[in-house]
């Protein structure tokens, strides 16, 4: 199978070292008539792209202005606007969505070709069950939210229950969508496919922002509510306004209004994943339109061997794993249980929250140091390729880190220059600072990792400009009146000690301790991000409950910068799973 590769990167083969390149094997001539062609080609690209881009940015900033607007009272910018604002943008992008089914199904030759698993880019493989998983929690948080709406619709604009029953059909269509089509490369209607998937994009970041400013309102209003201050948040002033608009009976005072409620203010985590993950298919699949698929352009991806958990291992980095998974989930549930109790028993709560991830940070921070010190010693090749699938994943494992990043640079700041000096200030900057820490070092082990070729794969350099055997057979006594150059086996014939060392050198050694152990790491890094990312993304945030931060930047700007950073650092660690997965297969 081929893989889709830009235009301009499909050049003929040419010989420029005259005579001494004559015996390199012949290129076809076939091959070179079509290659002065695809100029052109690339320029309207990427002018095509511009337009989306810039299509993009102004719808963007658009639903930015509104969104962020609509937040404060004192903007004239009602969330009934906002709504209507985002319905419009879902069904926008399901009526393209719709058509490009519509049109792919009809002339699926002519339309796209499908990437290949060897492919230029291609999503993670991860990407799709994540999609299923998050778009089901939102489907469930659509129900919540219309339920929610629906108990006192009669104060309530109906664009408010339109709004969630849009986006729950949008969610299944979407998805769908990217299930069939996230490998197509579109070659018809280039400019078209391009700003219909931009507006879709755009769609979904301006849902993620939609659901990171109403937490934060929602937040903020339940601080003041506790602290018994007057809200100046939008959420407050409709209700107040819808109060007194039908004499007080339009609170949310039922029971089951409070449970759509709570619930659907639970479940916004797994919506604000949804969008980044289907913003991030949808940029890939930006970036494939116009590819050409080439038949004969060789991979420089690893094949993937079948995944058997627990195999040549040494056992202790699953033991050890599993053992923080389960006091993880023992310490989630007593920290739910108690940090909405007194005083008191917040305090404990927080402690013993810190404690478990400092030690839990502070042995992912050792074993991933320990991974690339075991890399110094291994003699697998470092695979130089340009490859822009593996680029990709780099680029989202950095980028995702950085949300975490500047909240424990937050934290930091608030601790040192804040006035406690306390057993939970001290926990909180060891946290943050290990935070940073295991980031940065898992961080380097994973990309180190990916950038190395398999198992079986040898060491060998760059192949010298001059051919150092152009014969059948060599005269290995001879050898040493050739340039310096690698080892070719295969073009040496037999000798007393032929066999032997072309066997030492196609073959690599088998250094099984050191697989061992990489695989060891690659698996218990594997089983704390995934508790690492249960406690956040199941209503875990320690960054309220503790004062410290709270105190220092005021909840409203502290809240802000939790509800944007911290969904980042929650698709981090799901993307670090999968990531640790493909160096645990690799190893």
């Amino acid at each position: 199978p081929g893989s889709c590769l830009l235009p301009t990167t499909v050049t003929p083969p040419t010989s420029s070292s005259g005579p001494a390149m004559s015996t390199e094997l012949p290129s076809d001539p076939k091959e070179s008539p079509p290659a002065p062609r695809p100029a052109p080609r690339e320029v309207w690209k990427k002018g095509g792209r511009l337009l989306s881009v810039l299509l993009a940015v102004n719808v963007l900033l658009l639903a930015c202005t509104l969104i962020s607007g609509g937040a404060f009272n004192k903007v004239a910018v009602y969330d009934t606007d906002v709504f209507a604002l985002l319905t419009t943008m879902l069904l926008l992008a399901m009526v393209w969505i719709l058509f490009y089914l519509l049109g792919t199904a009809r002339h699926p030759s002519s339309n796209l070709q499908s990437l290949s698993p060897a492919s230029l880019i291609h999503p993670h493989p991860s990407f799709p069950g994540g999609l299923v998983l998050f778009g089901i929690c939102t489907l469930v948080m659509d129900v919540f939210k219309t339920g929610y709406y629906s108990s006192f619709f009669e104060c309530q604009s109906a664009i408010k229950i339109l709004y969630p029953l849009t986006q729950a059909v949008f969610v299944i269509v979407q998805t769908y969508f990217l299930w069939v089509s996230a490998k197509d490369c579109v070659h018809t209607h280039l400019d078209l496919t391009r700003c219909g998937l931009m507006l879709t994009l755009t769609t979904n970041l301006a849902i993620w922002m939609a659901a990171v400013v109403d937490e934060s309102v929602h937040q903020s209003h339940s601080h003041s509510s506790s602290h018994s201050n007057t809200s100046h948040t939008r959420l407050a002033l409709d209700l107040e306004r819808a109060s007194s608009a039908v004499g007080g009976d339009c609170s949310c005072n039922t029971a089951v209004c409070q449970i759509f409620q709570q619930g659907y203010f639970y479940l916004y985590p797994f919506n604000i994943e949804y969008s980044l993950f289907a913003s991030t298919m949808l940029y890939v699949m930006w970036k494939n339109v116009g590819r050409l698929l080439a038949s004969s352009t060789p991979s420089h991806s690893h094949a993937p061997s079948p995944v058997s958990l627990f195999r040549e291992t040494f056992f202790a980095g699953p033991v050890l794993g599993l053992m923080l998974f389960v006091v993880g989930l023992a310490v989630f549930i007593i920290y739910e249980v108690q940090v909405s109790g007194e005083q008191s028993r917040t305090q404990q709560a927080l402690v013993t929250y810190y404690s478990f991830n400092i030690v839990c940070l502070g042995l992912m921070t050792l074993v991933s140091l320990s991974g690339s010190v075991i890399y110094r010693f291994d003699r697998r090749a470092m695979d130089q390729h340009k490859n822009p699938t593996r680029t990709l994943d780099v680029a989202l494992l950095m980028g995702a880190a950085l949300g975490q990043y500047a909240i424990s640079y937050y934290s930091i700041v608030a601790v040192v220059a804040g006035t406690p000096r306390d057993l939970l200030a001290g926990l909180n900057l060891a946290h943050a600072l290990l935070m940073i820490a295991q980031h940065t070092f898992q961080n380097v082990f994973i990309i180190e990792s990916l950038h190395r070729g398999p198992p079986s794969a040898e060491p060998h350099d760059t192949p010298p400009k001059e051919p150092c055997h152009g014969l059948t057979f060599a005269n290995l006594d001879a050898l040493h009146t050739l340039p310096a150059c690698p080892p070719t086996p295969r073009l040496v014939g037999p000798s007393p000690a032929g066999p032997q060392e072309a066997a030492s050198i196609i073959v690599a050694p088998r250094s099984h301790w050191r697989r061992r152990c990489l695989k060891d790491i690659s698996l218990f890094l594997l089983l704390c991000n995934i508790i690492l990312w249960i406690m956040p993304a199941f209503g875990a945030r320690p960054h309220f409950s503790n004062t410290v931060e709270v105190d220092f930047y005021g909840y409203s700007l502290w809240a802000a910068i939790v509800n944007i950073c911290l969904p980042f650092g929650i698709f981090y660690r799901m993307h670090a799973v999968s990531s640790l997965l493909e160096v645990y297969v690799m190893s």
